[in-house]
């Protein structure tokens, strides 16, 4: 691992992409503000651990939970061809449905991206 000292309002560069500033230091707590392309992904590492957690989940469901899972949203799912695409556009019109509806946990900030 590499250790690195910084002052606040200095920043490390990741690559040619992603910079890391320190924002802020209060006590224990050190706030960074993190600029990276859109494609890259920033979670915090808990965060990041539970997409991955969930990730490996659903990629080991098998045929009879897809069926199960394509009957909930209304689908009648024959076999195990395009099943990804025809589960991605019943949850796409779901979430169209749903988009209409205000939300009060939305937030006005973008979500942060993180390097891999």
């Amino acid at each position: 691992m590499l250790v690195l000292s910084r002052l606040r309002d200095e920043t490390i560069m990741i690559g040619e992409d992603v910079e890391i500033t320190v924002v802020d230091i209060r006590g224990d707590k050190v706030r960074l503000g993190i600029n990276a392309p859109t494609t890259i992904a920033v979670h915090r590492k808990e965060v990041y651990d539970a997409i991955k957690t969930e990730n490996q989940r659903a990629a080991s469901l098998a045929g009879n939970d897809l069926d199960s899972l394509g009957n909930d949203l209304g689908l009648r799912i024959e076999g195990r061809t395009g099943v990804a695409m025809r589960l991605r556009d019943a949850a796409s019109s779901v979430g169209d449905r749903s988009s209409s509806q205000p939300s009060s946990t939305a937030s006005a900030r973008p979500r942060a991206r993180l390097a891999r």
